[in-house]
């Protein structure tokens, strides 16, 4: 017979068609069927490779949810810090004025010292001691020094 101008193909000269589902799994790229024991290993594969990748997206859900929780908590930390910080500002600033309080207040009471030596090395007998609230002041004689002792003695006797 003589060839026709259009080309036919016939039935065995088609080129095979892919194929699909569990046919495409049974049969290799040759198209020849593929050994029941391979198919089941590579479906085995699969599904590890599927359960493989929900652990995975699991572990990323789980460190995303401890990330949420540390930055919460970081900023709780954070936020007691600095609450912290403010109230060490205002403790420091009392002691300091606490601190100038001593100070002015053990000036005072040298300048008091002083004028207490002054009138008792005025008096001809010496000063035997001032009574003041529940201290006495006591004169130590020529060491000028003063201590703040208490009462022992009731009055002043100068």
């Amino acid at each position: 017979m003589a060839p026709s101008s259009g080309t036919s193909y016939s039935s065995a000269a088609t080129p095979p068609q892919p194929y699909s589902g569990s046919e495409a799994d049974a049969r290799n790229s040759s198209g020849n069927l593929i050994d029941p024991k391979k198919r089941r290993r590579r479906e085995s594969n699969r599904e590890s490779a599927r359960r493989s990748r929900i652990r995975k997206q699991n572990h990323i859900d789980d460190l995303t949810a401890q990330i949420l929780h540390l930055t919460k908590e970081n900023g709780q930390i954070l936020s007691g810090i600095n609450a912290t910080t403010q109230h060490l500002v205002t403790v420091e600033a009392e002691n300091s004025v606490l601190r100038a309080q001593v100070v002015e207040l053990s000036q005072r009471l040298q300048s008091l010292d002083e004028i207490l030596n002054f009138i008792c090395s005025i008096n001809i007998d010496g000063c035997g001691g001032i009574e003041d609230g529940e201290f006495v002041y006591v004169s130590h004689g020529s060491t000028g020094y003063t201590s703040r002792q208490p009462i022992m003695a009731a009055g002043f006797q100068c």
